[in-house]
């Protein structure tokens, strides 16, 4: 689900670009967040804790949780609320704290 009117808001999107999330090609609009494409495209789990593996998803959005960390084009622990996204990216959920490839 993605808001596309509103109001008082103006929403400006760049063009459509495609992604890796886990496997799946996915797209979304280039400069939004990659949670905001993950949102609009139905995934509300972002990653799982890291020692009772319970699923997290969206909390606060502006990078200060550690709710949202995913892999992304091999690197972990990237706040997927603040990163932009670009063409071709490989994102991944990240299963516990994360370790460099």
């Amino acid at each position: 689900m993605r808001i596309t009117e509103h109001p008082i808001l103006e929403f400006r999107t760049g063009k459509k670009v495609k992604f890796i999330f886990d496997g799946k090609e996915l797209e979304g609009y280039e400069g939004e967040t990659i949670a905001a494409a993950l949102h609009a495209a139905g995934i509300r789990v972002m990653r799982e804790s890291g020692r009772l593996h319970r699923p997290r998803g969206l909390f606060c959005n502006i990078g200060n949780c550690s709710s949202c960390l995913m892999v992304v084009n091999g690197e972990p622990n990237v706040r997927v609320c603040v990163e932009r996204l670009r063409e071709g990216m490989v994102v991944e959920t990240q299963k516990g704290k994360g370790e460099l490839k």
